[in-house]
């Protein structure tokens, strides 16, 4: 169990303390003094190393199988010995320009905290360490974990959708710039962050139900004075929302703007190219006739007949590119 347990420690009135190393005893000790909390953080275990974990905090077989299987849905669930949230958090990789997402399992109950983690993002040192330092919210408990946690993982679903704002103005000035400055295979571009945006959605989009629940104060195993932390990390998460909706109606608007370009594009080429066939049209129609090698044709014995036919043909071409240019379609 030891390369699956990531941390464990038992906290009483806000404060880390040494407690027992086996995880039924340092729960027993948590329970005895009524102050104290044990907090045991795991990362990707298997259903052996987990099985050890659910027996010792009696937790419920169906979130233990969504904990193990993972690639759920943010959502909050009540048992009768225990909480369980499943959140989601993103993170941006700017070398490729990608978000990708990762997922926590939170099981809350009576003096216990048990963390699954999944995949990146997942803020649990940091918040660890930045509570540890502030033992006045500490020491509400197992609710000021879940609360710290989802304030980190909603406060960076801000910051990575700024990322986004950021890279899809690039690629709106990309789509926008002048005819032929355009760089290569936009539509994919496009379609990439649509994919990108849509992964973001997935994490912030279901989480709103669970952080409603939580900031009426209607959920057992969260501290009665919680609510006024939740209201304040689900204004953050509406907001978050917004900034996706608003990402997302960006990138469908550039969307629209470049394959109506496209067209647009298509159409100028299409008139060039109808231009030239139209000159070109000239000059083989008159060389046509001319070709026919009937005994009984006009001008072919006149001496300036040849001249003649090409600069007739010269003359026409010349009219219909002057007319062409005119209009705009050379």
């Amino acid at each position: 169990m030891r390369p699956v347990i990531v941390d464990s420690a038992i906290y009483r009135a806000g404060r880390r303390t040494k407690g027992p190393t086996d995880l039924s005893d340092a729960l027993a000790e948590a329970r005895a003094t009524g102050d104290a909390f044990l907090w045991v953080g795991l990362h990707e275990p298997t259903e052996a190393e987990f099985s050890h974990v659910s027996e010792e905090f009696a937790l419920h077989p169906l979130a233990v199988e969504d904990a193990l299987k993972a690639h759920q849905r943010p959502k909050l669930e009540v048992y009768d010995d225990s909480l369980f949230a499943v959140l989601k958090p993103v993170v941006y990789e700017p070398e490729s320009d990608r978000v990708s997402s990762g997922e926590l399992m939170l099981f809350i109950g009576d003096s216990f905290v048990v963390t699954v983690r999944h995949g990146v993002g997942s803020p649990l040192a940091a918040v660890r360490k930045r509570l540890e330092a502030e033992p006045e919210v500490l020491r509400h408990g197992p609710t000021s974990v879940l609360y710290a946690i989802s304030d980190a993982v909603v406060d960076h679903y801000i910051e990575v959708a700024g990322e986004l704002q950021v890279d899809l103005e690039e690629l709106e000035a990309d789509v926008f710039a002048p005819a032929g400055g355009n760089p290569p295979r936009t539509a994919e571009r496009i379609y990439t962050a649509k994919r990108q945006v849509l992964e973001f959605r997935r994490a912030t989009g279901p989480l709103a139900g669970p952080m409603a629940r939580l900031a009426t104060g209607s959920v057992p195993f969260v501290h009665e004075h919680a609510m006024p932390f939740f209201r304040d990390v689900q204004d953050h998460l509406l907001r978050a929302n917004e900034q996706v909706e608003g990402l997302d109606r960006l990138l469908s608007d550039v969307l629209s703007a470049h394959l109506a370009q496209m067209g647009v594009r298509q159409n100028d080429d299409m008139r060039k190219i109808s231009a030239w066939a139209a000159m070109a049209a000239v000059p083989t129609m008159v060389a046509g006739i001319y070709g026919m090698n009937f005994d009984h044709m006009p001008e072919l014995r006149w001496v300036w007949s040849y001249p003649a036919v090409i600069l007739l043909m010269a003359g026409i071409v010349t009219g219909l590119y002057r007319l062409f240019k005119r209009r705009g379609w050379m």
